[in-house]
């Protein structure tokens, strides 16, 4: 029954998707009937995969209908931004996997029968989520009754509808995950791994070698001692122009004006500090007045001296109970410190619990009767250790009959905190907290020691009105007298003002730095290059936390090639590389026709470095570093052989080989089947992305969104 319950309690959070998709149906009606131009299909289409049309009513009305799903399994009532973004996302993510794979799927004759959904479902290969969903908290193990008891009442009808949309959700995305796993498999089977193949691993797995070797940085040749011509950025970009592959982008420039406490500012908010010393002095309740007054609330926190700051410990430890001291000012506030009370109690307890979680039971309020109902058996003589193993849902203390061992103050979570360091020892007591509700037992306690509870009344100092009024004139003086891309630029330099850049993907959710910035992003895609870009309501000043914005569209990249002038930067230092590398390595060679580690060394001028224990797999060279050249040079070459110059990430390198430890490893079955389950797991991926990469897919949703 309570897994029945659950549902029931879940399922009731469902009544806001039918109460929300009745209002999306009831408005979008109303346009309808308006005959709206805006409802054109071609307007209203969000995305085209494949050449099917998604159309804006149907994506939103998945998101609203996962987002209740997403409350529901995450005990959420409200989501922010981020929560929405993120939900939209998977939504438009299923949207294109069922577009790319169902014609896969039905090409390959791939389904999900009835009698394979009965068996995921009750028969005997459950799928995870049943056994997740019906899991008994007290056994671990699934329990199938409460399955049967469950799809009785869907089906008789005794389930609500909203009981039984929430299963027609987890059916869905069981049959989803069905499908795909059989794709997976089909994939999976064309796969294989030859005995060659994992005889080849294997050597290279089993061969460690030991080197010495000689380096030169990089570093060592200046930069100023090498030439770069715009025919050598050129080539270089020309061989490597593949990686200068770009998405469509918008490129900005935007000056902020931020809004921070000004000095006056600062002494007002330390002029209100002062006046409501007295106040807080003569004040009874210091908790109450705290949690009106202070920009920080009351802590009901004793602390030792030495866990407090040097100044506050010595007003604290030898003021008394209603004693106040400061002003003071921390980090970006001033603060009054007052002693709220003088106790001797322990520093650490030693207690144990029974924890009973609301999900399990059906709610709050079941898991405090339960807790009382155990608490009454406890005494009346039953053992605590009993009763914990049984009902606990703490796994670690459960084991222990329920112990916590010695904890010290502010390891736990407040309520269970006050239980345990307030309760007298074998005392029983509730409380509830985040996890749940506890039946808790204090069992022991620490010597009590002097400690001290402060009521601190705190007043950040922060912008006033006058300050957000004073920089909005800045900004909106700045705005209205640079209408133009090439006004901005201009007025920019002449007051010195700092411009900062960014470069934006239209499904970009912010410009790093500002918060809470999607707006700015919309409107530049709205924008012509070197425009100055417009908010929703017309203004060209945008507001994100405490910065007054303002921006100009001063580039648009379409999908293609980097231009090299845009690159050339980072293609020069590639050049640089290039350049000193071949440098090196001319010197290296003509060291190396010693042909003795030592006398390359001699000549030129370094020493001789060491590495062990060095074999194909290592990813970081001891002593080097990332170094895959030098890895896979020397595990080729055999003992006393000296490579030829190695061009690396850092420098360029010369080694010796001065041992080699053959290991013995010769299981060639486990080796066949690790490679084949690594090509395995990189083929699920891949065998998506090759589809989805060969799709056609038109995404608008940032012109929603």
């Amino acid at each position: 029954m309570a897994t029945l319950q659950r549902i029931r309690n879940r399922a009731g959070i469902l009544v806001a998707i039918i109460i929300g998709l009745a209002l999306v149906a009831f408005i979008l009606g109303d346009i309808l009937n308006a005959s709206s131009s805006l409802l054109r299909p071609n307007q209203l289409r969000i995305a085209e995969i494949n050449g099917e049309s998604v159309q804006y009513p149907d994506f939103q009305r998945k998101v609203e209908e996962t987002a209740e799903i997403y409350k529901m399994n995450t005990g959420q009532t409200q989501l922010d931004d981020n929560a929405w973004a993120q939900i939209r996302e998977q939504v438009w993510q299923e949207y294109v996997r069922e577009a790319v794979m169902d014609p896969a799927y039905e090409e390959l004759g791939l389904a999900v029968t009835g009698d394979e959904l009965f068996d995921l479902v009750q028969g005997s290969n459950l799928h995870p989520i049943i056994q997740q969903l019906f899991i008994n908290r007290n056994t671990g193990q699934v329990d199938r009754s409460a399955v049967l008891q469950f799809l009785r009442a869907v089906n008789s009808g005794t389930a609500t509808e909203q009981q039984k949309a929430y299963w027609l959700y987890i059916e869905d995305q069981i049959k989803k995950d069905r499908i795909q796993t059989k794709y997976s498999n089909l994939v999976r089977q064309g796969l294989f791994v030859t005995s060659a193949e994992a005889k080849a691993s294997l050597n290279e797995k089993n061969k460690n070698v030991s080197i010495e070797f000689v380096s030169l940085p990089y570093e060592s040749i200046s930069d100023s001692s090498v030439t770069v011509s715009d025919k050598d950025l050129q080539a270089y970009y020309n061989e490597h122009k593949e990686n200068y592959k770009q998405d469509p982008s918008r490129s900005i420039e935007y000056i902020a004006f931020n809004v921070t406490a000004t000095e006056e500012d600062d002494a007002n908010t330390l002029k209100w500090v002062e006046d409501a010393k007295t106040e807080f002095a003569n004040i009874q309740d210091n908790a109450q007045y705290v949690n009106v007054n202070s920009d920080v609330r009351f802590q009901n926190v004793y602390e030792k001296q030495e866990n407090m700051p040097a100044d506050i410990a010595e007003f604290a430890f030898n003021g008394q109970v209603g004693d106040v001291y400061g002003p003071l000012k921390e980090n970006n506030s001033y603060k009054l410190v007052k002693i709220d009370d003088i106790a001797d109690l322990p520093d650490s307890v030693e207690a144990r619990h029974i924890l009973i979680k609301p999900e399990t039971v059906g709610s709050y309020d079941a898991a405090l009767a339960l807790a009382d109902s155990l608490k009454t058996l406890i005494e009346n003589g039953t053992k605590f250790t009993t009763l914990a193993s049984e009902y606990s849902e703490d796994p670690g203390s459960a084991a222990k009959g329920g112990d916590l061992g010695w904890f010290k103050r502010n390891q736990m979570v407040k309520q269970f905190e006050d239980a345990a360091f307030n309760g007298d020892v074998n005392k029983l007591y509730v409380a509830t907290t985040q996890f749940g509700v506890h039946l808790i037992q204090p069992t022991s306690k620490g010597k009590a020691v002097k400690q001290v509870r402060l009521a601190e009344l705190v007043r950040n100092i922060e912008p006033s009105t006058k300050t957000y009024q004073m920089v909005y004139a800045q900004a909106s003086k700045f705005a209205s007298e640079n209408t133009s891309g090439s006004a901005f630029e201009e007025s920019a330099k002449e007051q010195g003002l700092s411009k900062r850049v960014a470069r934006l993907g239209e499904n970009d959710r912010q410009v790093v730095g500002l918060d809470q910035s999607r707006s700015l992003i919309r409107a530049a895609y709205q924008a012509e290059e070197n425009d100055i870009l417009v908010n929703n309501e017309g203004s060209t000043i945008f507001e994100f936390g405490d910065n007054f914005v303002i921006a100009k569209l001063s580039g648009i990249q379409d999908e293609g090639y980097t231009a090299l002038n845009e690159v050339a930067p980072t293609i020069k230092l590639a050049v640089l590389k290039e350049k000193k590398a071949e440098a090196l390595i001319a010197k290296m060679k003509e060291a190396s026709s010693a042909g003795d580690i030592d006398a390359v060394a001699s000549k030129l001028g370094v020493e001789v470095q060491s590495a062990s224990n060095i074999h194909f797999d290592l990813f970081s060279v001891p002593v080097i570093g990332v170094e895959p050249a030098v890895v896979g040079t020397v595990v080729s070459m055999e003992k006393g052989q000296l490579s030829a110059p190695v061009k690396g990430n850092r420098g360029v390198y010369i080694a010796k080989v001065v041992s080699i430890n053959e290991l013995n490893n010769n299981n060639l079955d486990a080796e066949r089947n690790r490679l084949a389950q690594a090509i395995a797991y990189r083929a699920n991926i891949q065998a998506y992305e090759a589809q989805r990469k060969a799709a056609e897919i038109d995404d608008r949703r940032a012109k929603f969104y």
